[in-house]
């Protein structure tokens, strides 16, 4: 079921989310519908609070991301043999991130129409339970090691607007206001609260 995705000026975007527990009534359902809703909105990554649960659940979908450049993209944005990831993550922890950082453009499907560049670690390492509720630790790089952080920010009430310069985050002030009041949408059934 396709669910309305949460814009940017709800407080539950800005809140640390809860554990998920295996027990979590139809979390199944719940992964199923953000698979869903992220696919519908032509998205590659989906936080359980963008769609107003407050739990430490993500989706990241870098395969279609990956899918969609040409060879030469693929070899700068991922890794050697690596054609990105379809993966759930529940109660993820970042352990490890490297001290080579790069800057590239983010956008969300909080923010509608907008997106800036963000400086962020190139690989990290990162502990999580998949949707079967098993334990993994793994290694990500480039841009799916991006897009995980991305989310995973979104577990801990961060936008990637906290994450701009303050001159940046100024200049776009009246087009976050504007998405705050409603008056700016993708398209894509938004809800303002």
């Amino acid at each position: 079921m396709k669910l309305s995705i949460w814009a940017y000026g709800n407080a539950i975007l800005k809140q640390k989310c809860s554990k998920t527990e295996r027990d979590t009534p139809e979390i199944q359902k719940l992964i199923t519908d953000m698979w869903e809703t992220m696919e519908n909105a032509n998205g590659c990554g989906l936080s359980s609070s963008q769609i107003g649960k407050a739990l430490q659940l993500f989706i990241v979908d870098s395969k279609i991301v990956f899918e969609n450049l040409g060879s030469e993209e693929q070899i700068l944005y991922f890794g050697k043999n690596d054609k990105g990831i379809k993966e759930t993550f529940i109660n993820a922890k970042i352990i490890n991130s490297s001290a080579e950082t790069w800057e590239d453009y983010e956008g969300c499907l909080s923010i509608p129409g907008l997106s800036q560049k963000v400086k962020r670690p190139w690989e990290i390492t990162i502990e999580y339970l998949d949707e079967n509720f098993l334990l993994q630790t793994k290694n990500y790089i480039g841009l799916t090691a991006r897009i995980i952080q991305h989310e995973y920010d979104h577990t801990q009430g961060i936008l990637y607007t906290d994450c701009l310069k303050p001159l940046t985050k100024k200049m776009i002030e009246s087009k976050l206001k504007k998405i705050a009041d409603g008056k700016v949408t993708s398209g894509y059934p938004m809800k303002f609260l």
